[in-house]
């Protein structure tokens, strides 16, 4: 189908505006354009019963929304996306506050270390380490535990699941919205991902190029986690992807590996949409329904534990 009215307004608006690409500024520039972009498509704030920000013994950032539930709580940790270059705890408190409500859960955004500044697969290990102690805190229902993020964070809870499975902690399911899942991938979507005024295939290359030191780290399933050697025994999985975006085939080829490795998994394409568009329940109807079927997956996966 075509792009999404509500979409198809929103591109014309940057092209009359003539928005310049995150790629074309400095990363202080585009840090900061992204987390106002992000803010303006976000829609209202909702107020959450309690926030807070806390550190990790090893010093890593989180922020924590709890809703007024009697714990230890249901907990999604949460990674945001942006690229592993762009983005911050920030960035991800719209989405973070809307699903604490609606499911409603314990989330707690992570704030991973970004590159260039740290590359791959320091970001995969932050993660990985913040889940583990976010498992042991007393507020934390351990056996109701999700990962779960957008884009470069959906790429970083696949990556966690894989590390998890033989380290811990256990988890009960993964949020994977518009994954990146392959370094290199050249499929049909990313090939005619190539429009000026949205997420297009050279905004992915920009983003692995400053994530990966060394191209041939891209064959790591940490970095790639469609070539995993096995995606059996990983956590059910709901995966969202959008029709117009350059990571749709490898997040729903993800989709495939993990149902075929007997992994329970839904996939979901939101037709019409672009990358992004979850973060986006301010200005567009299918990043709404996209945050009412996650909210929904979450609480069934949270009560199936």
């Amino acid at each position: 189908m075509p792009l999404d009215p509500q979409v198809e307004a929103m591109r014309a608006e940057r092209e009359s505006h003539q928005v310049p690409q995150l790629y074309t500024q400095t990363l202080a520039e585009a840090r900061e354009a992204d987390l106002a972009s992000i803010r303006a498509a976000g829609g209202e704030v909702e107020p959450v019963h309690h926030v807070e920000d806390v550190t990790t013994d090893d010093g890593l950032p989180l922020r924590v929304y709890r809703p007024d539930l009697a714990g230890p709580l249901p907990t999604l940790v949460y990674f945001f996306g942006g690229g592993w270059t762009l983005g911050s705890i920030d960035t991800a408190d719209g989405i973070s506050r809307q699903l604490a409500n609606a499911v409603p859960c314990q989330v707690v955004t992570v704030g991973y270390r970004l590159a260039p500044e740290h590359p791959f697969p320091t970001a995969v290990h932050d993660c990985h380490k913040a889940t583990q102690w976010i498992a042991a805190q007393p507020h934390v229902d351990p056996a109701r535990l999700v990962v779960g993020g957008d884009s470069a964070g959906g790429n970083l809870a696949a990556a966690v699941t894989l590390l998890a499975r033989d380290n811990g902690p256990e988890l009960a399911g993964q949020l994977l919205v518009y994954p990146n899942t392959l370094y290199g991938s050249d499929t049909i979507s990313m090939r005619k991902g190539t429009d000026p005024y949205l997420f297009n295939n050279t905004s992915v290359g920009w983003y692995w190029k400053h994530y990966l030191t060394d191209p041939a780290d891209g064959q790591n399933p940490l970095a790639s986690p469609l070539l995993a050697e096995s995606h059996a025994n990983l956590p059910p999985a709901l995966v969202i992807t959008a029709e117009y975006d350059p990571l749709r085939d490898e997040g729903e080829y993800y989709a495939e590996k993990l149902h075929a490795a007997g992994v329970p998994t839904t996939l979901s394409r939101y037709e019409g949409m672009v990358h992004g568009f979850f973060a986006m329940s301010g200005i567009l109807d299918g990043g709404k329904k996209a945050m009412a079927e996650a909210s929904t997956w979450l609480a069934r996966t949270f009560a199936d534990a």
